[in-house]
């Protein structure tokens, strides 16, 4: 098992989600911004995969799903009835990469936040399928 499989296992075993460590988002250069994407999305793809081995015994999976669109990137990873958005919005010479969580919503006003780094996203994977998490979405 490789070390976050390990980490899947020791939160379904009652370990705590370490919390992702996220900082205000600001425009960046189109090129600089889709790179940021393509690298989050791959890892997401590899940690999801990681997840998925762990959980898919349980009859669980998280879900992820690329949405492409106009002068947009997303990826949206969700388990159970939560959700963890990653977009990209382009606009002019400049794009903003904005981490959106379910239940979440940037209040407006509200300076949009995004992963401090790749690295994170295993915290933000984990904090998804934290058990606390999913017990308190299935009494809803």
């Amino acid at each position: 098992m490789t070390p976050f499989m390990l980490s899947v296992q020791a939160l379904l075993d009652g370990e705590a989600a370490p919390v992702a460590g996220v900082e205000d988002s600001v425009p960046m250069p189109i090129p600089v911004a889709t790179d940021v994407q393509v690298i989050v999305r791959s890892l997401a793809e590899q940690l999801v995969s990681e997840a998925n081995a762990i959980l898919r015994p349980r009859g669980d999976v998280i879900e992820l799903v690329d949405q492409v669109g106009p002068g947009e990137l997303t990826f949206t990873m969700t388990y159970h009835e939560r959700a963890a958005q990653v977009r990209t919005v382009m606009s002019g010479h400049s794009a903003l990469v904005s981490l959106i969580l379910s239940g979440q919503q940037n209040q407006q006003g509200q300076q949009p936040r995004r992963l401090s780094s790749e690295d994170e996203l295993q915290g933000l994977v984990l904090t998804l399928i934290e058990p606390q998490h999913v017990d308190a979405d299935r009494q809803e």
